[in-house]
């Protein structure tokens, strides 16, 4: 790129974002008649028009809207590029943008972040909460923390596996005081489940262990099907079944009593938990503290599985 077409993009996403050649102006130090020249001699160049003036007000065509949008991008990867050569700072600063599931987000993420955010005072922290699929590019995300498989990761996303999901059988005590422990599959399938609808109305099937250490996904009847794991910890925790569930969800709930382990020894390894960042970012020292605070989650806490009086 010129340094003449980079001088012009200056002036336009000014002009578009203050509505006026002459705000636009003094932001940059600069006269109107610069300001507008500029946006003209862009708009030669590129053959389109970009800005309608009225008397009052600049107004932005479906042409300058999509050019803006890029402009946007590229002055933002300077800015971070500049960041970067500049990452000898030892004090990390700025807004950082992080994506965390729902459920994990609450329950293994906060925790970390808290006193992140008190060692790191000049960050400003922006957290979504969303089980959906985050474009990291798209919603301008610097580090997202993801449960599930990262296959086919493009060369610009940067990847790192924290750990892997442990599943456990569990039910409230009082259930199975009344219908009894199971010691085996054979006798757990006997049992009333309680499974994690997904959103295209099938359920999650129960994960086990093959004789060889391979896994294998069962379809099992069901008394419940809920498109929530809070509402199937609730559920479980009321005695209204058994369900296999991830550690990091029913630890708590298992060390309070509320929940018993059922068959300890069959305790299969579920879905990857991985953090997942632009390249391009990764020496910021923003993202960087981000990158070593989020290195201590913890996907697989140990549970205890005291035996029930029978």
């Amino acid at each position: 790129m010129s340094d003449q077409r980079l001088k012009d993009i200056v002036p336009f996403v000014a002009s578009v974002e203050e509505g006026s050649f002459t705000a636009a102006a003094e932001r940059l130090h600069l006269t109107g008649s610069a300001v507008s020249k500029s946006v003209a001699r862009l708009e030669a160049r590129l053959g389109s028009r970009l800005l309608e003036r009225t008397t009052r007000r600049l107004e932005v065509t479906d042409a300058g809207n999509a050019y803006y949008q890029t402009c946007i991008r590229i002055l933002e990867e300077l800015a971070e590029a500049e960041s970067v050569l500049a990452a000898h700072r030892t004090i990390p600063s700025g807004r950082l943008r992080l994506a965390v599931p729902n459920t994990y987000g609450r329950l293994g993420v906060m925790p970390l972040l808290i006193p992140f955010c008190q060692q790191h005072p000049e960050i400003d922290l922006s957290l979504t909460f969303s089980d959906r699929f985050v474009d990291l590019f798209d919603e301008g995300i610097d580090v997202a923390v993801r449960i599930g498989q990262t296959v086919d990761l493009p060369a610009s996303l940067g990847c790192r596996q924290i750990g892997r999901e442990k599943m456990v059988f569990c039910a409230a005590p009082d259930y199975l005081q009344r219908a009894g422990t199971p010691q085996n599959e054979a006798a757990l399938m006997q049992h009333r489940a309680i499974l994690y609808e997904r959103v295209d109305g099938s359920t999650k099937p129960w994960l086990f262990t093959t004789a060889d250490g391979h896994p294998e996904w069962r379809s099992v009847p069901y008394r419940m099907a809920l498109g929530d794991v809070d509402a199937q910890v609730q559920a479980l925790c009321a005695g209204l079944g058994v369900g296999q569930m991830p550690t990091w969800l029913v630890h708590e709930h298992v060390q309070r009593g509320k929940l018993q382990v059922i068959m300890p020894q069959c305790q299969p390894h579920g879905l990857a938990l991985t953090l997942v960042w632009p390249r391009r970012k990764q020496l910021l020292p923003k993202v960087d503290a981000l990158l070593m605070a989020l290195g201590a989650l913890e996907i697989s806490p140990p549970l205890a599985a005291p035996a029930l009086d029978q």
